[in-house]
């Protein structure tokens, strides 16, 4: 399944500063570092290590207590562009 239609994250864990480690429903699993994604007013709280790390997974993306989350077709593309395909 190349494409993000019906994609939600199944697992996330956190590794450090803005990096997180996902897994998708499909199978896909990668890291994610947000740390160039957090501009906009919402996720200014993000910028806050502690914070940030205290993201909870619902039942389709990872969210945080102030109402901020990422579309998981957005997180799937970000892990699809890091993953080196034989």
């Amino acid at each position: 399944m190349n494409d993000a239609n019906n994609i939600w994250i199944v697992r996330a864990s956190y590794i450090k500063e803005y990096e997180i480690e996902l897994e998708f429903n499909n199978g896909v699993s990668g890291m994610v570092d947000l740390k160039d994604d957090l501009d906009q007013p919402v996720f200014e709280p993000l910028k806050d290590f502690n914070y940030f790390k205290g993201f909870k997974l619902n039942s389709w993306t990872i969210e945080w207590g102030n109402g901020a989350d990422f579309a998981p077709e957005f997180l799937y593309e970000k892990v699809n562009s890091t993953v080196s395909w034989p």
